[in-house]
């Protein structure tokens, strides 16, 4: 059976183009992801928060209220909450209560299928629940099921504030490893002269979807929000023979909490190392222009929002009037109009990647000493060759490289 929630939608007045009903739509997607059945929305304004409650007196009572009358099972704040806020509203509420930050972190942690990306989403959980330890007191550790309740994978959660500091530090370090050994994949890489192009965007954008196009990677997919959780990287081959490693990562959302950014960094290091960077944006989105700028604000967070982009504009298989796409377009210096799932204009975009990376290409017209096969192989491997011709003395080769390939094929 479903569980029945009550969502409860803080209101500051806040004056920017992320409005209460794109906040109310995006929490029922959240629910949506784990199961949850929304059966009330309560809209609470707040022009300065309490300390008890966050929200006024009225409006608990008000919840409490319904609680009662929908037979709600939980209570989702969408704002975050502290401890003692938290304390208070289940004791009027008579039932769990958490706030936005849990539910995505309930999410992420039905998501996560990796040692990684478990290591992660039980750092952030840690690091979420560390300074709510006075607050919560003894129900810190929450034995029922339901959403919220997923905790990082220990029978029942220390509530020692040393313990849990420690257990912090032993996932950093883990973490910090698995960081180094992606360093480590990464330089090996750049020694063969492969470069990386990360697929980012808004979670339900359609980045799974266009890597499974792009290299029938057979990423699972599915119509929801962060259905990818753990980053994949697979090998792709450009028209001009040129290799590149394109990786997904996690998705983004509004206001990101920042304990997910800090505690997956090393998935998003993805993301600052990569030498291109593809924007995947549904356009059949009535938001998405709000969506973007989410996206837009996590990129430079992550100090990656002067990267060479470009941007995906997906699923226009969903749009019937495509004519002010054209036109939407040229206001970016790079973009292609796409349905990932169908593939329409994915070979455009493969060209314009081809493109962009061209950049990096350099026409050589080289003699190579004949003990230097290894060169050779490396042309044809990450070049493009255009004539080759073998002597006594040297092998003339006529080609298109990489930069760095170039500088070693001069004697």
């Amino acid at each position: 059976m479903s569980e029945k929630v009550l969502l409860a939608v803080v209101d500051f007045k806040k004056r920017d183009a992320w409005s209460i009903e794109d906040s109310i739509q995006e929490l029922n997607e959240l629910v949506a992801a784990c199961s949850g059945e929304v059966v009330g929305c309560v809209v609470c304004p707040v022009t300065k928060p309490t300390a008890n409650f966050l929200i006024g007196k009225g409006k608990v009572e008000e919840i409490a209220a319904l609680c009662v009358t929908l037979e709600a099972d939980t209570v989702i704040v969408s704002h975050d909450l502290k401890g003692s806020q938290q304390r208070n509203l289940e004791e009027n509420f008579k039932v769990k209560t958490i706030d936005r930050t849990q539910l995505i972190l309930d999410i992420f942690a039905r998501r996560a299928k990796s040692q990684e990306g478990k290591m992660q989403v039980e750092l952030a959980q840690l690091a979420y629940l560390l300074p709510r330890l006075v607050g919560h007191g003894t129900e810190l550790s929450r034995l029922g099921g339901g959403i919220g309740t997923l905790g990082p994978g220990e029978t029942k959660l220390e509530t020692d504030r040393r313990k849990i500091s420690t257990r912090i530090d032993k996932l950093k370090q883990a973490l910090k490893d698995v960081s180094n050994q992606r360093q480590t994949t990464r330089k090996k890489r750049q020694d063969h002269l492969i470069l990386n192009i990360s697929l980012v965007g808004y979670t339900n954008a359609g980045k799974s979807t266009l890597l499974n196009c792009l290299t029938h990677a057979d990423q699972v997919m599915h119509d929801g929000v962060f259905t990818t959780l753990d980053s994949l990287s697979r090998q792709f081959l450009l028209p001009n023979h040129q290799k590149v490693i394109l990786c997904d990562t996690v998705g983004f959302i509004h206001e990101l909490p920042h304990h997910l950014i800090e505690s997956f960094k090393t998935t998003l290091e993805e993301v600052k190392e990569a030498d291109l960077l593809l924007h995947v944006v549904d356009v059949s989105h009535p938001n998405f222009r709000n969506l973007k700028e989410a996206v837009d604000s996590v990129l430079t967070q992550l100090d990656a929002d002067q990267k060479s982009t470009i941007m995906v504009f997906n699923k226009i298989d969903r749009i019937s009037d495509r004519a002010w796409l054209d036109e939407f377009k040229k206001n970016f210096e790079h973009a292609v109009c796409v349905s990932a799932l169908n593939g329409e204009n994915i070979s455009e975009l493969v060209d314009k990647i081809a493109a962009l990376l061209a950049d990096g290409l350099v026409e050589i017209n080289v003699k190579i000493p004949l003990n230097r096969m290894d060169l050779v192989n490396l042309i044809h491997s990450k070049g493009q060759v255009h004539s080759i011709e073998y002597s006594p003395d040297f092998i003339h080769v006529q080609a298109t490289v990489p930069a760095p390939l170039a500088q070693k094929c001069r004697f």
